[in-house]
C-alpha cells in the first residue's frame, strides 16, 4: 500500500521514495508517486530540481546504483527488501491511533463488510482490523484478488458507486453495520452505512470527513488528550462544516491547495509550534497522525470502523452522528460537476471561461450578492462590494472562488492537463431538529441547482 511507503521513509530515515501505482484510474493507466525525506509528495523546489537531474540523463546505462566509477556491477548490495517486519511496525503505529480501545472491546462484533476492490488493502487491512479487535470482518470475495485488471470494476476508486456496488449488495445481505473499500493501492476510502430511515447509502468524501474530523477532536477531548495546540488541515475545495467544528472547538483549521502534499508541507512547516492530529479532502482521502505524510485508507478504514463501534456504543450509527452534526453546527451540502470541452480548442475554452470570470465577476448569483472573489493565480482575494484585497498566503494555483452574501462557496478549478474545469458547490443553512432533515436536504438540493442554472454550467 503506498501509504506505508510514506510511513517506511520516515521510519528509516531515507531520502526518498517512489512508487508505481494503478492508484483509483482505469486498468490503462499507471500512476507514479515521487516522495521527500519527511514522506511527504515533492513540493517545490524539490519537484523542479528532481526533473532538472532526470532530464539531464540522455541513456539508461548512466543510471547507477552509487557505485563508484568504473565498478563493474549493478550495485544489488546497496537493495534492501523490506517485508513482515515494516509491515508490524506500521500496523503497530496505525494501532497507536486508537482513541477507545475499550469501546472496541465491547463493540469487537461490529459486522464490517470490507473490499479492496482489486488492490493492496487485501494485504493489511484485516490485519489491522484483527490488531484493533475486530473479529466480525467480512471480505468481498470478488474483489479480494489482486489485479491490475480490475475485472469487476471500470474505476476501481471508491468515489465511484460501480466500485462500491458489489460490497453494498453483500453488505445488504449480511445487514453489516458498516461498508468500507479502499482503492487499489490503498490510499482513498469510501463507505456505506444506513440512512435515517434504514436504507443503504453510500457516504460522500466530504461526510466522511467531517465524522472523521469530528471524532478525532471530540473523543480526544473527551479522553482528556487533546492538547491546547492541537490542529487540524483541509483543502480549500473541502466542506467548511470542518472548519465550523473546529472554530467552536477553539482548534486551528488551516486550509490549503488541492493534495496532501500540501497538507504534509505545512505539518513540516508547523513541526513544534503546533499538534497535527487529522487532515483530510473531499476525494475520499484522510491522513490521521503525523507517521505517514500522504492520504492513508488503511489507518482510516480501522478508525472509522472505531467510530461506528463508538456510535453503536450508544444505540446508533455513523449517518445518526452525522445528522446530530448537522443540528449543531449546520446542516453543509457540497455538488461537484465535471465539464469536458471537447475539439482542438478545448483548453482554449475553459482559459476563456477562467479570464472571463476574472475580468468581469458575476454580481448575484441564484439571487445571491457576491461578495468575495478569490483569485489563487493571482494570490489575491477581493472584496467586490468595498474594492479591499488581500494576499492569499498559499502557492499559485488556477482556482477561482465565488463567496456569496448568504455564505455559499462555489470553487472552479481547471484540469492542469485536460480540457476539463471542475465546479464544486459548497452551501449550508440551520438544520433545527432531526425531524426536518429530508425538507431541508430538498431544499438544499434544489439551491443547488438553482446555482448550476444560472451560472448557465
Amino acid at each position: 500500500p503506498t501509504p506505508e511507503l510514506s510511513f517506511a521513509i520516515r521510519h528509516l530515515g531515507c531520502q526518498g521514495g517512489i512508487v508505481c501505482t494503478a492508484s483509483h484510474n482505469p486498468k490503462e493507466y499507471n500512476g507514479y508517486k515521487a516522495y521527500w525525506n519527511d514522506g511527504g509528495q515533492l513540493v517545490p523546489p524539490h519537484d523542479k530540481n528532481v526533473i532538472k537531474e532526470v532530464e539531464k540523463i540522455a541513456s539508461v546505462d548512466e543510471v547507477k546504483w552509487g557505485l563508484p566509477t568504473g565498478q563493474a556491477g549493478g550495485g544489488e548490495k546497496n537493495i534492501t527488501i523490506i517485508g513482515k517486519e515494516m509491515d508490524d511496525t506500521y500496523i503497530e503505529m496505525v494501532k497507536s491511533l486508537s482513541v477507545y480501545p475499550e469501546v472496541i472491546e465491547k463493540q469487537h462484533d461490529l459486522k464490517i463488510v470490507y473490499t479492496p476492490i482489486h488492490g493492496t488493502g487485501i494485504t493489511l487491512v484485516p490485519l489491522v482490523l484483527k490488531r484493533f479487535g475486530f473479529t466480525n470482518v467480512h471480505i468481498v470475495e470478488e474483489q479480494s484478488n489482486i489485479s491490475g485488471d480490475f475485472p469487476t470494476v471500470v474505476y476501481p476508486n471508491p468515489e465511484e458507486s460501480e466500485a462500491m456496488s458489489i460490497g453494498l449488495k453483500k453488505a445488504k445481505e449480511l445487514d453489516a453495520d458498516i461498508l468500507l473499500g479502499t482503492d487499489p493501492d490503498s490510499d482513498r476510502v469510501g463507505i456505506g452505512v444506513k440512512d435515517h430511515k434504514g436504507n443503504w447509502v453510500l457516504v460522500n468524501g466530504n461526510q466522511t470527513a467531517v465524522l472523521a474530523f469530528n471524532y478525532m477532536i471530540e473523543a480526544r477531548k473527551a479522553k482528556g488528550i487533546a492538547k491546547a495546540n492541537d490542529m487540524v488541515v483541509k483543502t480549500i475545495v473541502t466542506t467548511e462544516l470542518i472548519d465550523e467544528i473546529a472554530r467552536q472547538n477553539n482548534i486551528n483549521c488551516y486550509n490549503v491547495l488541492t493534495g496532501f502534499k500540501w497538507i504534509a508541507e505545512l505539518i513540516r512547516e508547523k513541526e513544534g509550534k503546533e499538534h497535527y492530529v487529522v487532515g483530510g479532502e473531499e476525494s475520499y482521502g484522510l491522513m490521521i497522525g503525523d507517521k505517514v505524510r500522504d492520504k492513508d485508507a488503511i489507518s482510516a478504514v480501522a478508525l472509522l470502523c472505531e467510530m461506528a463501534a463508538y456510535e453503536k456504543n450508544k444505540g446508533r450509527n455513523l449517518f445518526a452522528k452525522l445528522i446530530d452534526l448537522y443540528v449543531q453546527y449546520g446542516i453543509y451540502k457540497e455538488h461537484l460537476i465535471s465539464i469536458t470541452k471537447k475539439g482542438m480548442d478545448g483548453q482554449q475554452q475553459i482559459a476563456d471561461m477562467m479570464a472571463g470570470y476574472r475580468g468581469k465577476p458575476p454580481k448575484t448569483i441564484a439571487g445571491a450578492d457576491v461578495v468575495q472573489l478569490l483569485d489563487y493565480e493571482l494570490r489575491k482575494g477581493k472584496n467586490l462590494k468595498t474594492g479591499e484585497e488581500w494576499e492569499i498566503k498559499l502557492p499559485k494555483s488556477n482556482v477561482l472562488q465565488f463567496i456569496l452574501a448568504d455564505g455559499s462557496k462555489i470553487s472552479a478549478r481547471p484540469s492542469g492537463t485536460e480540457p476539463k474545469i471542475k465546479f464544486y458547490f459548497s452551501i449550508h443553512t440551520k438544520l433545527g431538529n432531526t425531524a426536518e432533515y429530508d425538507t431541508v436536504q430538498a431544499a438544499l438540493d434544489k439551491k443547488i441547482q438553482l446555482i448550476i442554472a444560472d451560472m448557465k454550467l
